[in-house]
């Protein structure tokens, strides 16, 4: 009889993963720790190593599919006296790459790690009375649904009463996938009205040839995130624009200095210093709103999420105590940070605990945008790309290189004002690069 092996658990809130590539064959002898699987959550790509040798007699996964911790992956004719039991596989590491088990998480939404994001519900957000979202009856007042602490967790942070989430586990015991979902029906119920359905989408097929592809998990998660984050933030953008000539001037004096440290002094570097330098002066834009205990949560650190467009999808690693680190310093994590997401091998604690978030689409293109706040931070700052234009200054027509700036803030914590004196000191900063290679 061969012996099972299970998923381990996955780390908080994290439920299941989705089979990427199944590395063994029916029949194959694998070696203790061989990995067998890859695997991947909405944030982490990571390989499953089998703890014990032996033949693989069935394989139980196939690429696509959604397991959750504990299922069986494998079934294995041990011929190692080294194996272990199955319900003994050890927990996969959060946030070890090198060293199998080897987990080497990339968004995040991003989840507990990123915090699984789905968003609070606001009182001020939710439906009209007349109007109410249909949800399944609470227990009996006092009654304590069964779940797990992190799902309780998740459940204050999404004001969510778990007595009215139906449970899937044997004796109603409720996931973290179940509070998601809760949250989600309420939700599209809120957006949707009551008695309205979104319409089923159209056979394409009668009008060409279609392709139908999953969404992988770091699309779905952030799809998913996005979504919420839309419904249930009141966004504005403010737009401002920096004359960087003089950044960019000095940018290229000292773009020896910074590769010979490692790093490369994109103008990036620049933007975080400013708008570190903006939090402490305005700093309800280094918080979150909590609606349910109608508090504002302002946060005496600054680590600042940088947006990396990877091939897997968005994904957010933060700079940590960005206000303790000079140019150079985040010139040259700023290069490691986005080398290590596109290749898969950030940490999941480089996706946690990030205050405000930058998005430089500067390399791509475009005049301007509207970036979508990272719930549950209240701004984001987009930058776009730098353009020579004819600015008339002291009187004369000069070229300038003038940078795009888009600061979207959530309305219910920042008024139209102070987005626009924030946007500005930005902006102001950028216009003084001296002071901020000195460090203010």
């Amino acid at each position: 009889m061969g012996k099972a092996f299970k998923l381990p658990d996955l780390g908080e809130n994290i439920e299941a993963a989705e089979v990427v590539r199944v590395l063994v064959s029916e029949g194959d002898r694998v070696e203790a720790e061989q990995a067998v699987l890859e695997m991947e959550t909405e944030k982490a790509m990571f390989e499953v190593p089998c703890p014990f040798a032996g033949l693989v007699e069935k394989v139980h996964v196939k690429p696509g599919d959604r397991v959750p911790a504990g299922a069986v992956l494998l079934t294995v004719e041990e011929t190692d006296s080294r194996g272990i039991e199955a319900k003994e596989t050890p927990a996969l590491p959060k946030a070890e790459a090198p060293a199998p088990p080897k987990m080497e998480p990339v968004s995040p939404p991003p989840v507990a790690p990123m915090r699984s994001r789905p968003a609070t519900l606001p009182r001020a957000e939710a439906p009209p009375a007349s109007s109410p979202v249909p949800v399944p009856p609470a227990q009996e007042a006092g009654a304590s649904a069964p779940a797990g602490p992190a799902t309780r967790r998740l459940a204050r942070e999404l004001g969510v009463d778990l007595r009215r989430v139906q449970g899937s586990e044997p004796g109603g015991r409720v996931t973290a996938e179940d509070v998601q979902a809760y949250v989600r029906k309420a939700m599209s119920g809120a957006a949707a009205g009551p008695g309205i359905e979104a319409p089923a989408l159209p056979d394409f097929s009668r009008w060409g040839q279609v392709e139908r592809q999953p969404l992988r998990s770091v699309r779905r998660k952030t799809a998913e995130h996005v979504g919420l984050a839309w419904r249930l933030i009141p966004h504005v953008t403010q737009f401002d624009r920096a004359d960087v000539t003089e950044l960019e001037a000095l940018r290229k004096r000292h773009t020896a200095e910074a590769e010979a440290m490692g790093g490369k002094l994109t103008p990036t570097a620049f933007v975080i210093r400013a708008v570190v330098a903006a939090l402490k002066a305005f700093p309800q834009f280094n918080a979150s709103l909590d609606a349910q205990a109608e508090e504002l949560v302002l946060k005496r650190y600054y680590h600042i999420g940088m947006a990396v467009d990877t091939d897997r999808g968005l994904l957010v690693p933060v700079i940590r105590e960005a206000d303790r680190k000079g140019i150079f310093e985040l010139a040259k994590e700023l290069v490691d940070l986005a080398e290590r997401t596109r290749q898969g091998k950030v940490g999941i604690e480089d996706l946690q605990g990030g205050t405000f978030t930058v998005t430089n689409l500067g390399t791509v293109g475009g005049t301007g945008f509207t970036p979508i706040v990272n719930y549950p931070e209240v701004a984001i700052l987009g930058v776009a790309r730098s353009r020579e234009e004819a600015v008339v200054r002291n009187g004369r027509v000069e070229p300038r290189l003038i940078m795009p700036l888009c600061l979207s803030y959530d309305h219910r914590v920042v008024d139209g004002a102070d987005g626009a004196r924030f946007a500005r000191r930005v902006a102001e900063s950028l216009e003084n690069p001296e002071r901020l290679l000195l460090g203010g």
